[in-house]
Order: structure tokens, then C-alpha cells, then sequence
């Protein structure tokens, strides 16, 4: 059986401000935001014009938006982002600057990836391949 053809795919962060948390993704990665007034609830978060790119993210506000408890708790990750970074040293201030956190627990043993948690509690990790 033969997949779709998928000309973007978009990861959608449930969040309390989808405004806020969109800001937040847009100054780490350097996207722009694009928002619907048609959804006042959904923004986009999209690479730059003329940047390719099959992926994209967005964030969707939900009422009683519950932050997630990773690595363990009542509220589990259901999702993360990975971004692959030349340098996790040079990227991580950006990060911070932009209002994420360092988790407290690290599970790479040789610091490839680094775990982070965005201002609204999902964990996404710095990456080295």
C-alpha cells in the first residue's frame, strides 16, 4: 500500500497562550508566526519565506491546559521536538535567552542531546548528531 504524498507536516503543541508559545518557538528557531483570524486559538510557526522545509509547527490553545510531568508523573510527554544543532553550547543560550529551561534530568550519558522544557512545560532536546 502506497503513503500519501504529504507536502508539509505540522506538530501541534497544545499550550494555555498559543500567541505566547508561538512567539517562544519562533525566536528559537527564527521562524515567522502566521495567525488565522478565522482560528483565534491556532497560530502558526513556519520557516522563513522562501526557506524549504516539509516541517512545521503550531500551537493550539486548549482550556485547562495540564503541562506535562517528563520523565515521570501523572501527565506524561505524549510529544517532543529534537533540533539538531551543529553546537549545543553555542545554541543553548538562545534557548534560554528565549525562555526555556534546562531540565534537571539528562539522559544522555554523552551529551549529544540536551533536554529542555519550553515555557509552558513541553520537553524538546538539543541535539548533536
Amino acid at each position: 500500500m502506497a503513503g500519501i504524498t504529504a507536502r508539509r507536516v505540522v506538530v501541534a503543541l497544545d499550550c494555555p497562550d498559543a500567541r505566547e508559545l508561538a512567539e517562544f518557538y519562533a525566536s528559537v528557531l527564527g521562524w515567522r508566526i502566521r495567525a488565522g483570524a478565522e482560528y483565534s486559538d491556532w497560530v502558526d510557526v513556519l520557516p522563513t519565506e522562501g526557506e524549504p522545509s516539509a516541517v512545521a509547527l503550531a500551537c493550539q490553545t486548549v482550556p485547562d491546559f495540564r503541562a506535562p510531568a517528563w520523565p515521570e508523573g501523572p501527565i506524561p510527554a505524549q510529544v517532543h521536538l529534537d533540533f539538531y544543532v551543529d553546537s549545543i553550547a553555542d545554541s543553548e543560550p538562545a534557548v534560554l535567552a528565549a525562555g526555556a529551561r534546562r531540565h534537571e534530568h539528562q539522559p544522555s550519558p554523552d551529551g549529544r542531546f540536551v533536554v529542555y522544557l519550553d515555557p509552558v512545560g513541553h520537553p524538546f532536546c538539543l541535539c548533536e548528531e
